[in-house]
């Protein structure tokens, strides 16, 4: 299963990418005249982040807006294109080198691509300020409970790799509605880390999970940016070539952690996207 899975996303990107870096070729004379060492090192050290489970996109948008290397108009297309290939390579290496059981790992990562094409409709209809409440609330949650078992005041289990029954299905269904809710720049990364650890997971099988259903989703939805020419492929670029080693350097940096330093680690990224929701929740409320 693990195999199909692979061979999947390994021709969804190859395709997308032979589409992308033609395209990128073809607009070569119409680069920006943004410096390359500003894109370059957004780049790695968004995408090294990435893969220590801190979503890039929000990252990359404060970077972009507050020292003006791309346009407003396209930022979300540029770190969509962008960001596919090193997501991909992400995803690649923490499905070998991290044990999760297939049945788990294939659910969740085919549900969060459907959630965001079936479940978009829906999302697009709710009032963002509640989703990102609403999230920054039950992260903060999860995170306390998380602190608690750290602390040793309510200690939980989680060494699975895998789940059955109601928790697969409950899997299933969060990794669903997380899909749908990428659709309104709700990240998938801290939410699916929650959920694994919740549901008794070992924390690095959050890893493999969040990473194969999030490049699965930008492999199959970031074409339409570059047919449209919605993003900067000079950007774009320079996220893609310098991401790759950002994301060699951060893996390198999880497989090593132990368990109770990784525990923290997530517990960190929680806690961040937590506040970070409340924060966007605010600036909601004040453009409203």
């Amino acid at each position: 299963m693990v195999i199909v899975l692979k061979a999947a996303l390994g021709i969804l990107t190859s395709l997308f990418g032979f589409y992308y870096f033609t395209d990128a070729y073809k607009s070569r004379r119409e680069f920006s005249s943004t410096p390359w060492p500003g894109l370059l090192g957004t780049g790695f050290i968004t995408n090294m982040l990435d893969a220590l489970g801190i979503g890039s996109f929000a990252q990359q948008t404060a970077i972009f807006k507050f020292f003006k290397l791309v346009d407003d108009r396209v930022i979300p297309g540029t770190m969509n294109v962008g960001n596919t290939v090193p997501t991909a390579t992400q995803a690649f290496i923490f499905m070998s080198v991290f044990a999760v059981d297939p049945l788990t790992l294939a659910s969740m990562s085919v549900a969060a691509p459907a959630g965001a094409v079936l479940g978009a409709g829906v999302v697009s209809r709710m009032s963002r300020r509640r989703v990102q409440l609403g999230m920054g609330v039950g992260l903060l949650a999860v995170a306390l409970i998380m602190l608690a078992d750290r602390l040793n005041w309510f200690p939980l289990g989680g060494e699975a790799i895998g789940l059955t029954g109601w928790k697969l299905a409950v899997a299933v269904v969060v990794s669903f509605a997380f899909g749908a809710l990428q659709t309104i720049g709700v990240g998938f990364y801290a939410p699916c880390m929650a959920a694994v650890y919740a549901l008794g997971m070992h924390p690095k099988t959050a890893f493999p999970i969040m990473m194969t259903a999030t490049a699965m989703l930008m492999a199959a939805g970031s074409a339409r940016f570059v047919k449209e020419k919605a993003y900067d492929p000079k950007a774009a670029l320079a996220l893609t070539l310098f991401g790759i080693p950002g994301v060699l350097l951060a893996a390198t940096v999880v497989r090593s952690l132990p368990l109770n330093v990784l525990k923290w680690v997530v517990l960190g990224v929680v806690l961040y996207t937590s506040t970070m929701m409340f924060v966007s929740a605010r600036q909601s409320r004040n453009t409203i």
